[in-house]
């Protein structure tokens, strides 16, 4: 899901969103944002490639790969949640907290739930097992994408 699907989505003269350009390098970077809109859900934002499903050797400019995740995720070894893939997000994008103002996409107040860096265990086109090493969440986990929905569903579990 590209970066111009963001920029898109935002007036960037109405909302204190970050407009940025894709980073030069992936620092395995990753962010949960807790974000109150018009439903309450967890953003998982893990720094990337643009191309990094799409390739067998991923490079050039990174983005935040990232998924709404309605439950938030779990550190209870096993248990599933849904992640809904979203549009790719600015790298900047890894430390905003904020309020996006009423009648712009995704208005809410957006803080940081968690933050650290990962590291990619085994990647296939459908499947990624990676470790966080965050302050609230740490160990491997998994993004499992499903055949349900727009093809954009996907599990994500420890």
């Amino acid at each position: 899901m590209a970066l111009e699907e963001y920029k898109e989505k935002r007036e960037f003269n109405k909302t204190p969103e970050p407009s940025g350009e894709p980073g030069e390098a992936s620092l395995h970077r990753f962010v949960v944002q807790e974000h109150y809109a018009s439903h309450h859900h967890f953003d998982f934002r893990l720094e990337l490639p643009a191309d990094f499903f799409s390739s067998d050797n991923p490079s050039g400019p990174a983005v935040l790969k990232s998924w709404a995740v309605p439950k938030g995720i779990s550190d209870e070894k096993g248990v599933k949640r849904l992640a809904v893939q979203v549009e790719d997000h600015p790298v900047s994008y890894i430390n905003f907290e904020g309020t996006i103002p009423e009648g712009q996409y995704g208005a809410g107040t957006v803080s940081i739930w968690d933050r650290g860096t990962f590291e990619v265990v085994h990647k296939k086109p459908n499947s990624l097992k990676f470790i966080l090493h965050g302050n609230r969440l740490s160990g491997e986990f998994h993004l499992v994408k499903t055949k349900r929905g727009k093809g954009n569903d996907w599990l994500i579990f420890k």
